[in-house]
């Protein structure tokens, strides 16, 4: 009798880096025999993907393994890893505090994993390895795409910036820069499979160049992206102030398949606080960027990051910060309460503020916000927008019996379910009827359907055979640009 395959669950922290390095370790599993356990299943191996930028990380996985130490005890041969910027960080601390645990490995060693889990098997003890500089590029190595329709490309990993707040540079280690040609032919291999939507995907995506001695090397990206035949929608994330400069712009309104929808962090509206973050940019220059852009293109989506609470932030300050957003009139903004995190700067410096002022700066700075996305969203009514068909991002579908989608600038869609079949990845055209401060509902008739081969790849994935896994799958996240959650979407690690 065949011995059943061994069933793998990656659960994923943080930010798109994250979740497009667990593809790359479902695809090592696929690979090396695993296959993807049931929704329902109780897995033989469970994987940890970590986040260490926010201060409840530990607390979250500690938790998690926790939970998990009776179920490994009455599992004979069960496994649990960990990985990521947490393991990268903490390395035999989570050994000492979940000695249950199999095999920890740190960001730079994501392809060792199986034969990390094949050693612990045979010594039947726990294995730890880290490596303090990246071995393999992770976008050599297999995958196992989450959508048919849209993909994560990375440009690049690692981070040249030092913002006081932010460990991911330590962790992640220096941009290192992939080549534009090796770029071009994975997103060609992604859309002959059917995606009709790519991500760019970065800790610093506009940074991309300085590897490769060429300033421009990111514009000319953008640019050779919308040369590809099929693919539709272009996005990228995430930039930082600093390095986005005019020749992005003018890529981004002079390519048709580049959508009009930006994603630029804010972090402190405050000249002190930016340079006690070592952002290198001021107020005047982020809303120079904001004018920019919307003057090349009025219909620009433009979404940022917001710290609140960063230590020594003034009344004063905060005001500034509520300032940048009357200001900006972002689509959205992903806000955070400052979070001390050991082995930052910001951690050390004197002024932390009280929890109590941080909470109510928060409170004030959400709900200015909100007023502001309904208001734009408000705009959107009565336009006649293509819907990129998407799947799970409608929480509420089958009860509304309506289905979800994303407009050209990321918006999220609701629309009334047509007569006629639409998959993932397909294209419908709607009129929008009603806005809401984070979605927009049309629920009048689809003025039309376009299916498309992202529809055809979705069917045809969801009618293979599941006994065997593939190993490497193109296709990629329910999403295009990242959404919501579980981080911000186009944040990185909220480090830009």
């Amino acid at each position: 009798m065949e011995e059943s395959l061994r069933t793998y669950k990656v659960v994923t922290y943080g930010c798109q880096m994250n979740v497009h390095d667990s593809e790359r370790l479902s695809g090592l599993l696929e690979e090396a025999g695993y296959a993807k356990a049931d929704q329902d299943g109780d897995p033989d191996l469970v994987v940890f993907n970590t986040c260490a930028v926010r201060e409840n990380a530990d607390n979250k996985l500690y938790g998690n393994l926790g939970r998990l130490a009776p179920a490994k005890q009455s599992h004979r041969g069960m496994q649990i890893a960990v990985g990521g910027c947490l393991a990268q960080k903490d390395r035999d601390t989570i050994v000492r505090k979940a000695p249950w645990v199999d095999v920890v490995f740190g960001t730079h060693n994501i392809g060792h994993l199986p034969a990390l889990l094949e050693r612990a098997r045979i010594e039947q003890q726990a294995q730890v390895e880290i490596l303090e500089s990246l071995e393999t590029f992770p976008s050599t190595l297999p995958t196992r795409r989450e959508s048919a329709y849209a993909a994560w490309v990375a440009i690049s990993v690692g981070c040249n910036n030092t913002c006081t707040f932010c460990i991911v540079p330590a962790l992640r280690g220096k941009e290192e820069d992939r080549r534009p040609g090796d770029i071009l032919a994975e997103v060609e291999a992604l859309v002959a499979e059917g995606v009709v939507e790519v991500t760019l995907l970065g800790q610093n995506v506009n940074s991309y160049g300085s590897d490769l001695g060429d300033r421009e090397a990111f514009s000319k990206l953008l640019r050779a992206c919308g040369q590809i035949e099929g693919l539709e929608r272009v996005r990228f994330t995430s930039p930082h102030p600093r390095d986005f400069t005019d020749d992005v712009i003018a890529a981004m309104a002079g390519t048709p398949n580049v959508m009009h929808q930006l994603h630029m962090p804010l972090q402190s509206g405050s000249d002190t606080v930016l340079k006690a973050m070592r952002r290198s940019y001021r107020q005047e220059r982020f809303l120079g960027i904001i004018e920019k852009v919307r003057a090349a293109m009025p219909d620009a989506a433009i979404s940022t990051d917001i710290i609140v609470g960063f230590p020594g932030e003034t009344d004063e300050d905060f005001e500034q910060t509520l300032h940048v957003v009357r200001q900006a009139r972002f689509a959205n903004a992903f806000t955070f309460q400052y979070s001390k995190r050991p082995g930052t700067p910001a951690a050390e410096m004197d002024g932390q503020i009280p929890k109590a002022v941080v909470q109510e700066r928060y409170e004030r700075l959400v709900a200015l916000q909100e007023e502001i996305s309904w208001e734009e969203n408000k705009k959107q009514v009565g336009r006649r927008l293509e819907i990129l068909v998407a799947e799970g991002e409608g929480k509420k579908d089958d009860r509304t019996d309506r289905l979800s989608g994303r407009a050209p600038d990321n918006r999220l869609v609701h629309f009334t379910r047509p007569a006629e079949p639409v998959r993932p990845g397909d294209m419908v055209t709607v009129e929008i009827t009603y806005a809401a401060p984070h979605h927009l509902l049309a629920e009048g008739p689809t003025l039309a359907v376009r299916r498309t081969r992202a529809g055809d790849a979705w069917e045809k994935r969801q009618a293979a055979p599941a006994a065997k896994p593939a190993g490497v799958m193109l296709g990629l996240p329910s999403i295009g640009v990242p959404a919501p959650s579980p981080a911000p979407a186009g944040s990185g690690c909220g480090c830009d």
